[in-house]
């Protein structure tokens, strides 16, 4: 992985005709996305002023990224003062470097990750692997992944394009090779799953004396750090390890913590439909005998100083992800996390990747057309990041940079012929007489339904009028002469 796309990934066409092919895979995903997208309607729907605290988050957003430079240094200061060490990383390679030299200072072989998103971005597991140090996922779900070497496919739920029974598959297979393997008799209960889990990650949070983490929020104004989530397996990677080490996306600071209570009440109904998060984990900087004696603050940019440049897109930046706009997504929902090639699926993944990697790639190039542009995404995000403007705002970047590229697209190409064609009438005549004798070689029953050569794209989802054997021009000609 590069950043947060994966390498290697085909453009977001090819991998969700793939995708739609697997049926098992769409069972799986409307299963869980319509469960998840129920409770998060009655959720709301128990909040009067919902959309005064919609309002609200967005207005708090949009106010930290104006002044966002300030914050990260008052946040810094807060930090520091309180014990703790803040890196400045300017892209994932860096962060990664840093976080494998604090390891290593420890001299310790294996660490403990929660909230891994942002160490996703950056490849750090695979880092931390190539310095001989073994990471292991702790969130339920990302340790399914991880166990069946995989790849996430939801912000919220990264195994949720597996079912119970593929997750029982894969920890009888896997979890011996790890460390303490699944019951014999395993099934698929979900409760004997966690039970599993459970057993197998103990050993792991009581041995490890090196934690990473990620945080949902920073708070600016005491540098407190807040971790959000639904196993307890946070509590235990952020205050059993000796060293914490959180690795945080610039953009998630928030000023004070009277502006952190309005996210505390959006992100839970929108992410998993729950009144409040089971568990909401908070700290500063260190304190003697009690959890870390060291914390180090890894502060990513990752292209996302460029990103608040621009005043369409920066709003990207506002998410808090709680996934809500994966699981109301129509194309994600037929195709899941996989098809965009990226550590960010969904409609929040097709504005925020092309914006931290650039669209230098192809796989990079398709995500802003990875949609409907239906505006749901847009009616359910708690910050209402307004994701159809992004989209559109993107595809009109990738069209922009098209131009410039050196060798043309096939598009330009068929543009520049046809206004060959069009500008002069014996042309033009030459070219309709072709496309008729084409017409009667490739039609049936006054239908085209595939095309030669490149212009087989055009028709794998639709169908071509048989040209007419005669044009209006010719017809005018021989019937008023």
């Amino acid at each position: 992985m590069n950043g947060p796309t994966f390498l290697g990934t085909p453009a977001f066409p090819s991998a969700a005709r793939t995708a739609l092919a697997d049926t098992r895979l769409r069972h799986n995903l409307a299963h869980a996305t319509t469960t998840i997208r129920r409770k998060r309607e009655e959720a709301v729907a128990e909040v009067d002023d919902w959309e005064a605290l919609r309002e609200a988050g967005r207005a708090v957003k949009e106010r930290t990224l104006r002044h966002l430079d300030r914050y990260l240094l008052q946040l810094e200061e807060r930090v520091t003062a309180a014990g703790g060490r803040v890196h400045w990383a300017r892209d994932g390679q860096e962060a990664a470097r840093i976080v494998v030299d604090l390891v290593q200072a420890t001299g310790e072989r294996e660490v403990v990750k929660v909230k891994s998103m942002t160490t996703q971005e950056i490849g750090l597991n695979e880092a931390l692997a190539d310095a001989g140090i073994t990471a292991y996922e702790t969130d339920l779900a990302e340790l399914v992944v991880q166990l069946g070497q995989d790849r996430p496919s939801h912000i919220l739920v990264p195994a949720i394009h597996r079912n119970r029974a593929e997750i029982r598959e894969i920890f009888l297979r896997a979890m011996g090779e790890h460390g303490r393997a699944a019951p014999a008799d395993l099934s698929d209960d979900p409760q004997e799953l966690a039970e599993a889990a459970r057993r197998h990650l103990r050993e792991k949070f009581l041995r490890a004396k090196v934690g990473v983490s990620g945080a949902n929020f920073l708070v600016a104004e005491t540098g407190t750090a807040v971790v959000v989530e639904s196993e307890g397996n946070g509590r235990m990677c952020l205050t059993l390890p000796e060293t914490l080490i959180s690795v945080v996306g610039i953009e998630k600071v928030v000023p004070t913590w009277q502006d952190l209570e309005i996210f505390l009440q959006l992100l839970p109904r929108s992410s998993t439909g729950e009144r409040m998060n089971p568990y909401t984990s908070s700290w500063t900087g260190t304190t003697a005998d009690d959890g870390p004696g060291a914390f180090h603050l890894v502060l990513l940019d990752g292209g996302r100083t460029d990103t608040l440049a621009d005043p369409v897109g920066r709003q990207a930046l506002n998410c808090i992800r709680c996934s809500a706009c994966l699981n109301v997504c129509p194309v994600y929902e037929r195709v899941g996390g996989h098809a965009y090639g990226s550590v960010y699926p969904g409609p929040i993944g097709a504005v925020l990747t092309p914006q931290l990697r650039g669209t230098a790639a192809e796989s990079d190039r398709s995500l802003p057309y990875a949609s409907t542009l239906c505006g749901a995404c847009y009616e359910v995000c708690p910050v209402k990041i307004n994701i159809p403007e992004v989209l559109v705002h993107l595809r009109a970047r990738v069209v922009d940079e098209g131009r410039t590229r050196k060798v043309p697209s096939p598009e330009r190409l068929a543009m520049a012929a046809a206004r060959s064609v069009l500008a002069g009438p014996s042309r033009l005549a030459a070219a309709q007489r072709a496309a008729a004798a084409a017409g009667r070689l490739l039609g049936r029953d006054g239908r085209i339904s595939r095309l030669p050569g490149p212009a087989s794209a055009w028709t794998e989802a639709r169908d071509v009028p048989v040209p007419a054997r005669e044009s209006f021009r010719a017809w005018w000609r021989r019937t008023h002469r």
